[in-house]
């Protein structure tokens, strides 16, 4: 793994010391100084080795607020005690909305003390009993050594405490899939949701093609859902086993709801509503391990980065290739994430350690990106990309979930069907606010600018029925008998206590990242604002005093540049006088 990781999370960081996250820490120093984090001159009594006194290794402090809790032991609480543990435990599960990690053996100031065995066993029993009082299970995502000043063998476990579902209030993460065509987008999604791998022909996608023309072409051309669960014990809960969709809905506390976005090109503007529109937590950048970068690729990584999507990588078709070759890849685009545009910091996942550990640091930086090398036909690693969307926590905490349920109602318009003993049937996302079932919306704005009464006569979320829906999720509402005809895409539902209004002009700052022609006043555009395309035409541009950045360096190098092209010009200028002299001469 990278070693700037370590230091960007505040771990061991000294020379000798071993890692503060993933492998097995034996941190050794040649000072009586504490590692990093941690107060200074504090020393142990246990034993030296070799007549050197050792670092103790260290994670980032605890913090009050998030999902993770450090517990240096939990053996024979007493009943008060007990209870204020239960208590901790669900305010650890409400900030991570149904998840929390527990770290044991671990000081509140991140100092790693570890546990002897008969200790560590004890803490578990405790941990467990904790969490059938709040309704949870809990699974032990992996124990860590720790040697220092101590002749007995200690542990350090982290372990996911997860709700078990109650009531479709499952956690749900909306991850957008992305990348170039013929990169194995569709066929790893079908690998992951129905549990069976590729032929290496492509019959793993063929479920999630929505159109004869993508399946006879091979090629996505539309926007598809599809969802993978995850249990309370963290096992994958998919239709391997004949199940329905709302059976994984019953089955999962941890819901993934992939977003299958189209790679062609010529398909690049449904990819951007796709991205817009349906808000989702991360993306998935898949990357064909025989082509490399190419395609789409760059645009689809820039459109990740403009819009501030967290994102990583997957790098497919590893069975195709030498190992030559799938590490070529690699270095490349750990070359492009590298570059200044990018600023991100890769780290390549190779073992079920550095999965956890990814998960974590990914949902804690934004600068941090996994990459993962993987097969769908062979199965190859895929078992690490099914470990780190189990652990992935929530990127979004609880304090803003809980702002925007307080918000009036707001719930965009992305898709409009109609079924038949239904009605019209309306599919989008909940930006604000709390749906119910029989609540009375407006909804709108029509062609004259108005907003239509109507009432939501049922709810679905993953297929499955539901009657609250809550602020940032995504589920189909049935209208009843409002006629279909007054609605269209990008459309809003909204409390009529908002008294929405609408505008046809607007002001925006724009940064220009690439065109081929001049952007010039009178020059149409398509505007992307969350679920809505309009077309628009450019009345006015309010331009800077410059239009180029003039700071020191610029200019500095722009006199530089200057000079250099003045030598090269006397330069050239002195050899063909030299050669017409030359000529005279002879």
């Amino acid at each position: 793994m990278d070693s700037r990781v370590s230091e960007l999370f505040g771990g061991c960081c000294r020379p000798g010391g071993g890692p503060a996250v993933g492998g097995t820490l034996k941190a050794r120093g040649a000072g009586g100084s504490s590692g990093c984090g941690g107060p200074k001159g504090k020393k142990k009594n246990g034993r030296n080795r070799g007549g050197k006194a050792n670092n103790p290794p260290y994670l980032p402090p605890e913090a009050e607020d998030g999902n993770i809790e450090y517990k240096l032991k939990l053996v024979n609480p007493s009943q008060y005690r007990f209870e204020h543990l239960v208590t901790q435990m669900k305010w650890r599960l409400q900030e991570g909305r149904g998840e929390a990690v527990y770290q044991i053996g671990v000081e509140d100031n991140g100092l790693l003390v570890g546990l002897a065995e008969e200790e560590m066993r004890a803490s578990l029993k405790t941990l467990h009993r904790m969490a059938e009082k709040v309704g949870a299970d809990i699974t032990v995502l992996r124990e860590r050594e720790v040697d220092y000043d101590s002749d007995m063998p200690r542990k350090i476990t982290e372990v996911l405490v997860r709700k078990v579902p109650d009531n479709q209030q499952f956690l749900d993460l909306r991850v957008a899939v992305l990348g170039n065509v013929d990169s194995g987008k569709s066929t790893l999604l079908g690998v992951l949701t129905q549990g069976e791998l590729d032929n290496g022909r492509g019959r793993a996608r063929l479920n999630l093609f929505r159109h004869l023309h993508e399946i006879q072409s091979g090629r996505t051309s539309s926007i598809s859902f599809e969802i993978l669960g995850f249990n309370s014990k963290g096992e994958v809960v998919n239709y391997s086993d004949s199940r329905t969709a709302e059976e994984i809905c019953e089955s999962s506390s941890k819901m993934i709801t992939f977003i299958d976005l189209a790679g062609h090109h010529k398909y690049l503007h449904t990819t951007i509503f796709g991205l817009t529109s349906y808000c989702p937590d991360c993306a998935l950048l898949l990357v064909s391990a025989n082509t490399g970068i190419a395609g789409t690729t760059r645009e689809h990584l820039g459109l990740a980065l403009a819009l501030k999507v967290p994102f990583f990588i997957v790098v497919s078709k590893v069975d195709l290739c030498a190992k030559t070759t799938v590490e070529r890849t690699v270095r490349q685009l750990e070359r492009v994430l590298k570059q200044p545009g990018c600023h991100k910091v890769p780290m390549l996942v190779t073992s079920e350690d550095d999965a956890v550990t990814a998960a974590q640091q990914f949902a804690q930086s934004p600068n941090v990106t996994p990459i993962f090398t993987l097969s769908s036909v062979s199965g190859e690693s895929l078992d690490l990309l099914k470990v780190f969307l189990n652990i992935l926590p929530p990127l979004t905490n609880s304090k803003e979930q809980e702002e925007l349920m307080q918000q009036l109602t707001e719930f965009q318009v992305d898709e409009i069907y109609t079924v038949p003993e239904v009605g019209t049937v309306v599919g989008g996302t909940l930006s604000s606010g709390i749906c119910r079932e029989g609540d009375q919306l407006v909804v709108g704005p029509t062609d004259d600018g108005c907003f239509l009464e109507l009432r939501v006569c049922s709810i679905q979320r993953n297929r499955s029925a539901c009657r609250v829906l809550r602020a940032g999720q995504a589920a189909t509402l049935a209208l009843g008998d409002f006629d279909r005809a007054l609605l269209r895409k990008g459309m809003v539902m909204v409390s009529p206590e908002m008294n929405p209004t609408i505008c046809s002009v607007f002001e925006a700052e724009i940064v220009l990242l690439f065109h081929a022609t001049t952007f010039r006043r009178g020059f149409q555009v398509t505007v992307h604002v969350g679920n809505v395309r309009q077309t628009a035409v450019v009345e006015k541009i309010h331009a800077k005093a410059c239009l180029l950045p003039l700071t020191p360096w610029w200019i500095l190098s722009n006199i530089l540049l200057i000079l250099l092209l003045s030598v090269y010009i006397l330069f050239s200028f002195g050899e063909l006088l030299q050669a017409y002299v030359s000529i005279c001469l002879c």
